[in-house]
Order: C-alpha cells, then structure tokens, then sequence
C-alpha cells in the first residue's frame, strides 16, 4: 500500500548497491493503491523479492502474519527490509518491529512508511497508531538513522542496522492510539474504543456518508483524532 508521497521517497533514496545481489523482504505487500516493488524489481537486480501479508493478493508470495517473521525465515536472513503504510495499521507495534528488526542482516537497511497525527481513522482493517519524528527516532535507536523526514501527515524512514547486535527496550515508548485519542504505553484493542468513536465511524464507513456536506465529514473525521 503506498501513495505517490511514498514512491518519491523511494526513489530518492534508495541506492542500487544497497538491493543489488541481495534478499528483500517486504512486509504487508499486498497491492493496495500502488506498490514499490515494480520499481525496486525493475531498477534494483535484486537476488530475491519476497512479499509477506496477512492475505492472499498480487505481489504477496507468502501468506504471514508480521508476527512470525523471525519464527518463519529466522534472525538475520533477509538484506532489506521494505514496510510501506502498514505500521499503522498492526495493533502490537512493538512485537512486529522487533521481528522486522530482527529478520533484517548487520550492515542491512530497513525502509519504513507510516501515518502521523492528522491523518484521518482508515480502517484496513483496522486503524490503530500514529507515529511522529521523536517516536521513530527512539524507536530505532539502535540503528543508524540515513534518513528520517515527516510529510503532510507521513513519516519516512530509512535506517541501517548496526554490525553488532544492539537491542533496545521499547516498552517504555508511548504511542498515540487511534483507539482511545491518547497517547499510551499499553495495546488498546477495539473494545476500548469510546462508544461516540465508534458511532461517528460507523457513520463515516456507511453509504450515508455521501449524503453528507463535506465540511460536515471532515468535522467528523476531525472528531476521532
């Protein structure tokens, strides 16, 4: 899943020695509004390209959760890592980071795109974090950080794993949670959700949106921030 801001960001940073030769793993790979991977397959001669997701679609070759990354390929196996949109999305962000981390070789780079504070509740199938500069940074701590930007709503990523391992504690970083409109160190599920969230939701997905002026949905969609 990506959008024209994040093919930008690919194209402005990757480099064809990083992916030349190498393995690529690319997690929540399912075809959803564009796709990096044509470029990077194209462009990049990479050795292998491996598509991961919870479903089964184009670009996916593998059907797995981003849970299991490192039970299913094991540590150290893959020489980039790509995630586009999908951090968002994945209600234990702690443990699928650490798999990504994991999963990903010393001396290779992780690419990461994701939503920051603003950007509307979109459900696919659900909608559970943002992420901001200072998140990001603490979050990869232990990498090297080539690049980190923040666009309307976006932050971009791309990082380099150390030659030693170097594991930090995420359990102290607080995330915003789409869920209940507030930062926290815990993992929300649906059923927290305030029940006027879930109404106006509710509202927003339906068919009746449309019979709405838009100034009227975009102060919903406002409201559940």
């Amino acid at each position: 899943m990506c959008g024209i801001d994040v093919i930008e960001f690919f194209i402005n940073n990757i480099r064809i020695e990083e992916f030349k030769g190498k393995r690529i793993l690319e997690v929540g790979s399912k075809y959803v509004n564009g796709s990096v991977r044509p470029l990077i397959e194209r462009f990049c001669y990479q050795k292998e390209y491996v598509g991961v997701d919870i479903e089964a679609g184009k670009f996916v070759d593998i059907v797995l959760p981003a849970e299991k990354l490192v039970e299913y390929f094991g540590s150290k196996s893959f020489d980039v890592v790509i995630s586009t949109e999908l951090l968002e999305h994945i209600q234990d962000w702690r443990l699928i980071i650490s798999n990504m981390k994991d999963v990903l070789k010393h001396g290779g780079y992780i690419y990461i795109t994701t939503r920051s504070y603003g950007f509307p509740y979109h459900a696919y199938p659900y909608d559970f974090w943002r992420y901001e500069i200072e998140d990001m940074k603490r979050i990869f701590s232990d990498f090297n950080i080539i690049k980190l930007i923040k666009k309307v709503h976006g932050i971009f990523l791309k990082a380099k794993k150390p030659y030693f391992d170097s594991h930090i504690d995420l359990s102290n970083i607080a995330l915003y949670s789409m869920i209940i409109g507030r930062r926290t160190f815990s993992i929300p599920k649906i059923v927290d959700m305030p029940l006027r969230k879930k109404l106006v939701l509710r509202l927003l997905n339906s068919k009746t949106k449309w019979l709405l002026p838009n100034l009227v949905n975009r102060f919903l969609e406002k409201s559940v921030m």
